[in-house]
């Protein structure tokens, strides 16, 4: 049966995830901080993680983000399972790369639907460790890009904002988002936004022809047009 890691502070949350998990079957390790929570990803291998926000060490988004950026775990389902019901965090947690998002107070049937769902997707799911887009080749493992062929040399931050406007599909992706995936914390507002459109302007530069696929979103964020790129 699966094994799933429990990310949660409230020992009476965990106790009562653990009686739900365990009655279905499941293998179930629980942790108590965002440090903690790393070093289980890594030493447990679990199935699916639910992870709760607020947390001591490191906060859950920042769990999320470090998950992500890391190609050993970057394919963990992530189900956030939290008492912040703000539609912005929803939104930035779904956009860093959660798979789910329940709110606290939760029902277990719900919960164990949504579990099993995610289980089910993810045993069928081809692990996506190469992104292509027009003659963009990115290869996660290897940390490399290239160009039609010709490889283009990135700096960390250039590779995971691109990796992450390339996996939204299309979809626009707020500095907010882009930011807390990136850089994985808060800054001055203004500060943000220089950051962002800085890194941006270098990669579209870097990608050549391709770069036109960037769009600014205006007052919003990016996207990236996985059909054909943007005339000059």
């Amino acid at each position: 049966m699966a094994k799933i890691l429990i990310v949660e502070d409230m020992e009476s949350v965990v106790t009562l995830l653990r009686t739900i998990l365990e009655r279905e079957g499941f293998d179930v390790v629980s942790v108590q901080d965002g440090l903690e929570a790393l070093e289980a990803v890594r030493r447990e291998k679990p199935d699916l993680m639910l992870l709760d926000l607020i947390l001591p060490g490191l906060d859950g988004l920042e769990v999320l983000r470090r998950v992500r950026n890391d190609p050993p775990t970057a394919d963990l389902p992530v189900i956030i399972l939290s008492g912040k019901e703000e539609e912005r965090d929803k939104v930035i947690g779904l956009e860093i790369g959660a798979d789910d998002y329940i709110t606290k107070p939760f029902q277990a049937n719900e919960l164990i639907a949504r579990v099993k769902s995610r289980l089910r997707r993810s045993a069928t799911a081809e692990p996506a460790r190469v992104l292509r887009v027009g003659n963009l080749e990115m290869q996660l493992d290897r940390y490399t890009v290239t160009l039609a062929g010709k490889p283009i040399h990135l700096t960390s931050k250039e590779f995971n904002l691109l990796r992450a406007l390339i996996m939204t599909n299309g979809r626009v992706l707020s500095r907010d988002a882009l930011f807390e995936s990136v850089w994985g914390h808060h800054k001055d507002a203004d500060l943000q936004s220089r950051t962002i459109d800085v890194h941006i302007r270098s990669l579209r530069n870097k990608l050549g022809p391709e770069g036109r696929r960037i769009y600014t979103v205006r007052n919003v964020g990016y996207r990236l047009d996985p059909g054909s790129p943007q005339p000059t």
